[in-house]
């Protein structure tokens, strides 16, 4: 006896490529970025942030993270998008990605002459920063805050809520 049963629903879902996935993030915040400060100079950086690091450039072409970003702009910005299986115990392990992030981040930053911001979103949740602790501002006013460290983690909206000149240096 043959059945005659349509299994295709059951098969899994092609994944996508985390590369992909990664760049449709950058892009996805560049729209969010350039909305806020009304601008149209947020956009993603050729080979997502390695541009700088495996090209030889002059200085002044450099182009540090993930986004290109306005003129004076503070941050230097790394996107990530996944990694659902990170998680608070995450932050409590030295090997984490996690840290891995920050540190290149930070080196970014550095080399950039700007401040470390990561932007982060695990599938189906809020997006969320990880922020140099010194560097937020009020941090008594927003709720749903993670300190670790010298670091801090809260929600992207709570970051895009404050003043433009925050976000600028001159």
């Amino acid at each position: 006896m043959k059945d005659n049963y349509d299994l295709s629903a059951l098969k899994k879902k092609k994944k996508l490529n985390s590369h992909k996935k990664g760049g449709n993030f950058v892009l996805k915040m560049s729209k969010v970025l350039n909305e806020r400060f009304n601008t149209k100079e947020f956009c993603k950086t050729p080979t997502s942030g390695a541009y700088a690091t495996t090209h030889q450039l002059p200085e002044y072409l450099k182009i540090y993270g993930d986004m290109i970003t306005p003129q004076g702009f503070r941050f230097c910005l790394e996107c990530k998008k996944g990694y659902n299986k990170e998680s608070l115990h995450s932050l409590l392990d030295p090997k984490s990605i996690v840290w891995e992030w920050i540190e290149q981040n930070e080196r970014d930053a550095e080399k950039a002459g700007r401040d470390s911001l990561i932007i982060v979103q695990q599938d189906r949740q809020p997006i969320i920063v990880i922020l140099d602790r010194d560097l937020m501002e009020n941090p008594e006013e927003i709720d749903g805050k993670i300190f670790f460290g010298k670091y801090v983690i809260f929600k992207l909206d709570e970051l895009l809520s404050y003043r433009d000149d925050y976000f600028f240096v001159s």
